[in-house]
């Protein structure tokens, strides 16, 4: 069976993730304290214990979610599975693309966790808090919500930023144009448009300050070839060259995210099955709904890693 492994992004994260994995695996410790010597923080206790509103921020979820995706991996690598055997293709949905390079080899632990607590940083300073919003569109096609999108933004920004599945798409942009396409896509028939609790516009051309600083801090990282190809956010498609990830890393802070494609560009690249890897489940819920022939597998927790490798 050929596999894709794909790492979640912001809104997977929960107050506990990765704590059963450092109790359980020295492998999985050992990446936690990797991540709080890069950082300089004790980001693993905010993890486990708390308080959530801490761990919400996005200069906090962005390197934290990274690190309990990676102590699966490590996990599954200590037992003698290696990616590149495992799978055929990684994917991550937004900050998730950074997780899938570090898990695919092309950057450190380390290296990922500074990238993406700048990424948080850069992205909370783009914009002023409470001028920018994203919205989920739910029940339009993404044809319909573009189209929405364009009309609200009456010379200000709103665009499409997340294409998620058929019928989920998030628009992002000013919060007045944004609270606008709510109003434009229900007249349109959207079964629900709703604010999501988010403090910066991500993924428009409102991040491109943000783009501007990762452009930078990414020119001084190391990246090395994947060992399997990464299926990228703003290409929908596969990616191995180093100079290639480092460009499509700078343009996914202002691009959409194209996970329906992504998922759907499965298919055509002979994959059978698809495995989450790290906290939450929710890609497993968007894969299932973009294409029913994927069989899903969800990795969070020792119970899940020892099934999982038990079957192989």
């Amino acid at each position: 069976m050929t596999r894709a492994l794909v790492f979640p992004g912001q809104g997977s994260q929960f107050v506990g993730m990765g704590k059963s994995l450092a109790d359980a695996e020295e492998a999985a410790r050992l990446v936690f304290e990797e991540v709080d010597d890069a950082l300089s923080q004790h980001l693993s206790k905010t993890m486990w214990e708390g308080p959530e509103d801490e761990l919400r921020l996005t200069e906090n979820t962005q390197p934290a979610l990274m690190a309990v995706s990676m102590a699966v991996i490590k996990v599954l690598e200590a037992g003698g599975v290696k990616v590149e055997d495992l799978a055929s293709h990684v994917a991550g949905h937004s900050l998730g693309e950074y997780s899938a390079l570090a898990a695919a080899g092309a950057f450190s632990v380390s290296d990922a966790a500074k990238l993406l607590k700048l990424r948080g940083q850069a992205m909370q300073r783009a914009v002023p808090v409470g001028e920018g919003a994203m919205a989920a569109i739910l029940g339009l096609s993404l044809e319909d919500v573009n189209a929405v999108a364009e009309e609200a933004a009456a010379g200000q920004v709103c665009v499409t930023a997340n294409d998620n599945s058929d019928g989920q798409v998030v628009v992002s942009g000013h919060k007045a144009a944004v609270e606008r396409a709510i109003e434009l896509a229900k007249a349109k028939g959207a079964k629900r448009g709703l604010l999501l609790p988010v403090s910066a516009p991500f993924h428009c051309p409102l991040m491109k300050p943000a783009a501007d600083e990762m452009k930078e801090a990414l020119a001084e990282v190391k990246i090395d070839r994947p060992v399997v190809p990464v299926i990228a956010n703003v290409i929908a498609a596969p990616i191995s060259e180093p100079e290639g990830v480092r460009t499509l890393l700078v343009e996914q802070v202002t691009a959409a995210v194209r996970w329906r494609e992504s998922v759907a560009a499965f298919g055509s690249l002979g994959v059978h099955e698809v495995v989450e890897v790290g906290a939450g489940k929710v890609l497993t819920g968007l894969v299932r709904r973009i294409d029913r022939d994927l069989a899903t597998v969800n990795l969070q927790d020792p119970a899940d890693i020892e099934a999982f490798t038990a079957s192989l």
